[in-house]
């Protein structure tokens, strides 16, 4: 089994982190979101992987090389943003067999094991998240079996409250790439691309069954609230904790924390869900909701709900920021 993964998107949302750093290797709770597919995917057995490239590709590429040097990689170029189609279709050279097409926005919890105990009357997987707010997303309908019917996206009323996560298995993928070559063949959608599920219409027009499949957790790190969010959650389910080589003087610790080695923190108050990557210093400040980059020195400041990259230096400032690496923010002290 191989598997695809979409990176060539510029991450505007996440603006300014995503101007210097790709959206896939932005960090919660110490680790890259791509890290925690890649190392699923290792796990699994996966050796080979197809990455869809694009904004800052030699950054991704030489942290992929650097990281997973055992996974054998091809890189290929999107050049046109043309959507989630579009990219898939340049992976159709290398897929000649069983394939999973995960889209790297968010840290995934799901049971693996079904690529390999599905039934052989099915032809793919989509896994997918119940949800409240069903309005933002794709949304699966179901025929009584649990298998697609067809996808809506950002229905204004509730047909489906099944969200398409972006996690597919594709066992049929030559009917997939063919479903694929359709779509690209039509007129794009409103936006002005092609969307992968309408290749999965395809395949079910065509007499494929695709199965849907329940996520254990499914945590979006795509924006800048729901990525402070996901790193919340994973402080608190083995990400967080306070490393040995950090030091703590005289600051009250409110859990779920991460202090990573070197980490000086004395007075004010830390969390709750706040990362301090390595060699980062604060002193007499108040964090909560903060994710904090290596090698960065806070002052007499008071954030919340804040990103701050590395090497950044921050004084006598108050409220919610979205700083980027090496940069300064100094208030009146």
């Amino acid at each position: 089994m191989k598997a695809v993964i979409p990176l060539a998107g510029k991450g505007t949302r996440l603006r300014p982190h995503t101007h210097h750093t790709p959206k896939p290797l932005l960090k919660v709770a110490g680790k890259p979101v791509l890290a925690y597919i890649l190392d699923d995917l290792v796990e699994l057995g996966v050796e080979e992987i197809v990455f869809i490239v694009g904004h800052l590709r030699d950054t991704v590429e030489a942290w992929i090389r650097a990281e997973y040097p055992n996974l054998k990689g091809h890189y290929v170029l999107q050049e046109v943003q043309d959507g989630t189609a579009g990219a898939i279709a340049l992976a159709e050279p290398y897929v000649d067999e069983d394939v999973l097409i995960i889209f790297a926005d968010a840290v995934l919890e799901v049971d693996y094991g079904l690529t390999r105990t599905l039934g052989a009357e099915y032809g793919a997987v989509l896994w997918a998240k119940e949800v409240d707010d069903y309005q933002r997303y794709g949304v699966i309908v179901t025929n009584e079996d649990g298998t697609m019917q067809r996808i809506v996206e950002k229905p204004s009323e509730p047909i489906s409250k099944l969200a398409n996560i972006g996690l597919y298995y594709i066992r049929e993928h030559e009917l997939l790439f063919e479903g694929v070559r359709h779509t690209l063949a039509n007129d794009p959608g409103p936006s002005g691309e092609f969307y992968l599920t309408d290749a999965f219409q395809y395949m079910v027009d065509h007499g494929s069954r695709l199965i849907t499949a329940p996520v254990d957790g499914w945590w979006d790190a795509g924006k800048p609230e729901t990525l402070l969010e996901t790193n919340g959650h994973l402080l608190e389910t083995g990400r967080g904790g306070v490393d040995e080589e950090a030091t703590v003087e005289g600051a009250r610790i409110v859990e779920p924390v991460r202090l990573e080695s070197g980490v000086v923190v004395r007075g004010g108050t830390i969390g709750p869900n706040v990362t301090l990557e390595r060699g980062t210093t604060v002193t007499e400040s108040e964090l909560r909701d903060t994710v904090v980059g290596p090698n960065s020195e806070i002052t007499a400041s008071k954030l919340h709900d804040s990103i701050l990259g590395s090497d950044v230096k921050i004084s006598h400032t108050s409220g919610s920021l979205l700083v980027a690496d090496h940069s300064l923010v100094a208030g009146e002290g």
